[in-house]
């Protein structure tokens, strides 16, 4: 047992970052596989991806994307007008959040559009950074925090602020544009942050470290 968890782990060691992208890749992508699903008519296969992902993002149908329908987006006043729920309220948002859609506005992407951007650019940076991993250097952590983690803030944390129940700003609403930009900013940077991270932490010390390391513990 122990000497099959030992090659699990030597295995991992080595594959560490394929592995990585491919549950970043799958995690992002997949959800496009639920409006392709409902559009053929199989409803039970579609909810194998979205009762998983709805316990994972909140899956508003007007932060969302939608396939098959007279849009890709729908802002929140439109989304209102064409499903008819009213999200001004919680009900109305636990509505928006089921809701899946329907033949004229298309049908719903399991992951909010702000989520999609955040891991398929995560897993695209990490094909990215395999060309380069061994000369790759960490993101400063202050660039991380004003290129990653400053504008998905402001732009999230204004608009939760600015809405009921808190209501303590004047009232806005992010764009899809903004949703994806901002996640596509904090998915790169953590992308070049945690990989070459990861990566310092798999790659063996060098020789005169682990001597030195050796000699300290006799000591």
């Amino acid at each position: 047992m122990v000497e099959r968890l030992n090659r699990l782990a030597a295995g991992f060691e080595r594959h560490w970052l394929a592995i990585l992208i491919g549950i970043l890749l799958t995690y992002s992508l997949l959800p496009f596989g639920a409006p392709i699903l409902k559009k053929l008519g199989l409803d039970q296969a579609a909810q194998l991806i979205y009762q998983p992902y709805k316990l994972m993002c909140h899956t508003y149908g007007f932060r969302s994307f939608f396939l098959f329908g007279e849009r890709l987006v729908y802002s929140r006043p439109e989304f209102e007008r064409a499903s008819g729920i009213d999200t001004g309220s919680f009900l109305g948002l636990l509505q928006a959040r089921d809701f899946q859609g329907n033949p004229r506005m298309g049908y719903k992407v399991a992951l909010c559009q702000r989520d999609v951007a955040i891991y398929l650019v995560m897993g695209i940076n990490g094909i990215a950074y395999a060309l380069v991993r061994r000369r790759a250097r960490p993101l400063p952590w202050l660039m991380f925090v004003l290129l990653g983690v400053a504008p998905i803030g402001i732009d999230g944390f204004s608009q939760l602020l600015s809405q009921p129940p808190f209501n303590l700003f004047p009232y806005r609403e992010s764009t899809w544009e903004l949703r994806l930009a901002t996640g596509a900013l904090f998915g790169w940077s953590l992308a070049w942050l945690i990989f070459p991270l990861i990566e310092g932490a798999f790659r063996p010390l060098p020789a005169e470290v682990r001597a030195a390391a050796g000699r300290a513990g006799k000591g």
